[in-house]
């Protein structure tokens, strides 16, 4: 096309689309060439469409549209000089290329507020998420050995092998294989540790106000609180199941003593055997047996922290220690300084850090729980009939034999007061209380004495506090339960000779130990548990008797 020809053309092209946009119709193609143009040939009759013609609504609606686009366009030209391009690109990072297709961004942000307007009308049980622009992504692959349950042997494994309840349970997968570990560990610690009760924590003050207020909306009855001391007359006792029912034996019962920490009591006897057993008052299921070969045990006990059970028999001088936590039994032959033939009676102090071991000519041995090496020795006037420590592991008081008690400092080991038990003969028996208040004396008369810890540290004839005379033989046994609120005492030589003694009134339960007209043998051992309210005691036909006091918070 020639130069001249090109330059008379284009104007008049640019004019046709002009038209084009205004009247929304196609231009004609006779009048597309400038008058200068030559005419171009017309289409014949039957090839020509009639052209469209828009309603004059229509054409003030596109008009009006694409003069708000126009504006809008020019605003966010006037905005986008001012912000940062830093903001500028996050906007198409989120948002897509504005300038390209703002209308298909408007669309789509009306389209979901609709969506989200009738996910709200949908019904609670249809709450699902509905979201038209988020899709669920797929997993690339699929492993197959995943979804098959690998089965674990339960056979060949001895510890494994206690887990199985039944002979079809040679293999377990390990989903329920974890859940049995799950249960035998709260089994045997009583329950779930407070530590793994998550649900169970308070996030803040209101929280808890909250559920006070909701407690006391949804129930009934007398909400004026009770006194939270135990009442003196008649104690709620009830009779449970034997402690070691799983594990009977025909032995004299040695120790009874209760896990500091777990809701488990330990039962030895002169069968050899130390037993664990899980206290539920019901089926008190057995969890483990330590068989000591010619090994009759005068006394056993847990350690402070409860990770150790320690014994001692009734003609060796060797001392047992059981590690719990790794399973291993370790013979302690020979502590070095230590020149005694026989190693019965000893004591454990509260704090966990020292031994004490009782020996013959008034000789008391101070050994370290860690390393069991001899620290000192102390020695009083007479044979030592009794000992314990105090509360604060600070002090040992040391029962003689010509019905002296000593007090005896354990760090300097030096006698800090000597007082005369009053009425005693020679005492068989020694207890301290747990709050540091009251110290206990029984003597060979059956008669009990009441002290002040104070006035036993600083006087040399103290009065008792009250002397329980309830018994007529010798007080062989003295222990007081967690709360300071019960003092029970006991004597091996008459049958049903258990008594408990109500703190601070001193005065004797009249109900026990009359329960469902049972009689008691020969009570060699007892011990209170820390916070379950449990109380068991041992006698001399080879029953761990087991009883629920209910006076606890919890009941």
């Amino acid at each position: 096309m020639p130069p001249e020809r090109r330059s008379r053309t284009r104007p008049d092209r640019r004019t046709g689309a002009r038209l084009d946009r205004k009247s929304r119709k196609r231009p004609d193609r006779r009048a597309a060439a400038g008058p200068g143009g030559p005419p171009r040939k017309a289409a014949p009759s039957s090839q020509r469409k009639p052209p469209a013609r828009p309603s004059a609504a229509a054409a003030a609606i596109a008009v009006a549209a694409e003069e708000e686009r126009r504006l809008r366009q020019r605003n966010r030209l006037a905005l986008e000089e001012d912000r940062p391009a830093v903001e500028r690109c996050l906007e198409e990072l989120v948002f897509g290329d504005v300038e390209d297709d703002e209308d298909a961004l408007l669309r789509r942000l009306q389209g979901s507020r609709v969506q989200a307007q009738e996910d709200s009308d949908d019904s609670e049980a249809e709450k699902e998420p509905k979201d038209n622009f988020l899709f669920q992504k797929k997993p690339v692959w699929v492993d197959e050995e995943d979804e098959d349950d690998e089965m674990v042997d339960m056979m060949n494994n001895r510890f494994r092998k206690d887990m199985m309840k039944n002979t079809g349970e040679s293999q377990l997968s390990k989903d329920k294989l974890q859940k049995r570990l799950k249960e035998e560990f709260q089994h045997a610690m009583g329950g779930v540790p407070a530590w793994a009760e998550t649900n169970k924590q308070k996030t803040s003050l209101e929280d808890e106000s909250e559920e006070d207020e909701d407690d006391l909306l949804q129930r009934t009855g007398n909400f004026i609180s009770t006194s939270t001391s135990l009442p003196k007359g008649i104690l709620k006792i009830k009779n449970c199941q034997h402690a070691n029912a799983e594990r009977p034996t025909t032995a004299r019962i040695s120790s009874v003593q209760f896990h500091p920490r777990a809701q488990v009591v330990m039962v030895a006897a002169l069968d050899n055997a130390v037993s664990l057993f899980q206290v539920d008052g019901r089926t008190n299921p057995k969890i483990q047996s330590i068989y000591l070969e010619k090994f009759p045990i005068y006394k056993a006990c847990f350690s402070a922290n409860g990770e150790e059970v320690l014994a001692t028999s009734i003609h060796s001088k060797v001392l047992y220690v059981y590690d719990m936590l790794a399973g291993k039994l370790i013979p302690v032959h020979q502590v070095r300084g230590l020149k005694e033939k026989l190693v019965r009676s000893f004591e454990v102090s509260p704090d966990g850090s020292f031994l004490l071991i009782n020996g013959v000519a008034g000789y008391l041995h101070l050994l370290s729980m860690k390393t069991k090496e001899l620290i000192g020795s102390m020695k009083i006037n007479g044979r030592v009939a009794a000992s314990t420590f105090s509360s604060d592991s600070k002090k040992v008081y040391a029962s003689s034999g010509d019905g002296e008690v000593y007090v005896w400092d354990v760090n300097s080991r030096k006698c800090l007061n000597r007082f005369v038990d009053e009425g005693s003969l020679y005492g068989l028996s020694i207890a301290t209380s747990r709050n540091g208040q009251y110290v206990a004396c029984g003597s060979n008369c059956g008669v009990v004495n009441i002290y002040n810890q104070d006035s036993c540290l600083q006087e040399t004839n103290p009065k008792p506090i009250k002397a329980i005379m309830n018994l007529v033989t010798g007080v062989t046994s003295l222990t007081f339960n967690p709360t300071t609120e019960i003092l029970a005492v006991a004597s091996e030589e008459m049958k049903e000779a258990v008594r408990l003694v109500h703190l601070p009134s001193c005065t004797v339960f009249s109900n026990f130990p009359v329960i469902k007209k049972k009689t008691i043998s020969l009570v060699h051992t007892m011990d209170f548990s820390p916070r379950s309210g449990y109380f068991a005691l041992g006698n001399e036909k080879g029953k761990a008797l087991l009883y629920r006091l209910h006076h606890y918070s919890d009941f």
